[in-house]
């Protein structure tokens, strides 16, 4: 498990759902928008990996609950669909989710970000161990709301899922963590202030204002808000030294970092460890050692994925022949592709294809 910190944006009012502090938390989020603009382009693709990432395996996302309980309450969550990696935002209360191990469960306080990468099935309740109150729901204009007869301590928490294609899903559950958290500055000790912090507070409290208020449109901003959490939260995570193990580690290390946007920058390019080892500065034997810790499997590994992840979505939105699409990920040979994708897909590029045909009605 990786905690992550979440700076305060500092707003002046925090506590008032109302015009006044809907624009001035609309005002930070135009000004982070306005500092983040690409203003050089040779820089952005020699590193930016998570853009590259994102453009391989769009992501979006979807609110689904807005949960308004009182103590004693508790939820069960089965595994989520392919594709699917669920989430929740407590805005105002306490939470504790179950540790599936058996370990110590952890504690959510308001602010904190719960991402499951890996759609395990999860448990979060309030603690006190007493049979919870029964639930029930209503709609609001942006979210259902459930709630219920409890009358102990308050939680107010939104519930959601990011959403990719089924093809990703490989890469997803792969390379990144079973869970991990982003926390407030409320449970944060010594974490360093930085801008995804400040940018990822100021989302939040947007989320916490149109979750709370009847407006047109409200529940496409919300999920637009969650689309960009995803990405905000990636980056957060690869910024801090105790990034989770996987791509977000492999990102966290500055030695590290230019071989793995190589990969996903150019995977169709005959990369091998030298190559990659000159990149980051190494040698052959420490580049393989520190990528492996690192990400917990080799770069070999990582360039197949990505392959692989780029030739099923070709077969999937392009007409382009197998051998055409071998070449363009970095296959001379095209049996030599069609037996690496059937290892990683469990379908030869021709049955993929059909099943990704418009005419069958359904995507792989």
């Amino acid at each position: 498990m990786t905690i992550l910190s979440v700076a305060p944006a500092g707003l002046p009012v925090r506590t008032v759902y109302g015009g006044e502090v809907r624009l001035l938390i609309l005002e930070q989020l135009n000004n982070m928008l306005q500092s983040i603009k690409i203003t050089d382009l040779g820089m952005y693709e020699a590193a930016d990996w998570l853009s590259h990432l994102l453009e391989l395996m769009p992501v979006s996302g979807r609110i689904e609950h807005h949960c308004l309980f009182g103590a004693p309450w508790r939820l069960e969550l089965d595994p989520s669909e392919a594709g699917e990696i669920p989430y929740h935002i407590v805005l105002a209360g306490t939470a504790l989710v179950d540790d599936p191990k058996g370990g110590p469960p952890l504690r959510l306080s308001a602010g904190d970000i719960l991402i499951l990468p890996r759609g395990a099935a999860h448990s979060l309740h309030d603690g006190s161990g007493t049979r919870p109150s029964p639930m029930r729901q209503r709609f609001g204009s942006a979210v259902p709301i459930d709630e219920n007869e409890g009358d102990g301590e308050r939680l107010d928490m939104l519930c959601g899922r990011f959403l990719l294609s089924p093809i990703h899903e490989r890469l997803v559950r792969t390379y990144f963590p079973e869970r991990f958290v982003a926390r407030s500055e409320a449970s944060r000790q010594d974490a360093p202030a930085t801008g995804t912090r400040e940018q990822l507070a100021s989302l939040v409290d947007l989320m916490r204002v149109e979750s709370a208020e009847e407006n047109l449109g409200g529940h496409a901003m919300l999920n637009g808000l969650s689309t960009a959490l995803f990405t905000l939260t990636m980056r957060l995570a690869s910024e801090t030294a105790a990034a989770p193990a996987g791509l977000l580690a492999l990102a966290g290390n500055p030695r590290l970092a230019p071989a793995l946007s190589a990969l996903f920058r150019r995977p169709e390019r005959e990369w091998t460890l030298p190559d990659l080892a000159a990149l980051c500065g190494m040698s052959r034997a420490t580049f393989v050692r520190h990528f492996q810790q690192r990400l917990g499997r080799s770069a070999t590994d990582l360039l197949t994925d990505i392959r692989m992840t780029v030739a099923a979505r070709q077969l999937s939105r392009s007409n382009a022949s197998s051998g055409a699409i071998a070449e363009a990920v970095g296959y001379q040979s095209e049996a030599a592709f069609q037996r690496a994708f059937k290892k990683h897909v469990g379908a030869t590029p021709a049955k993929f294809r059909r099943a990704a045909s418009p005419e069958t009605g359904r995507r792989p």
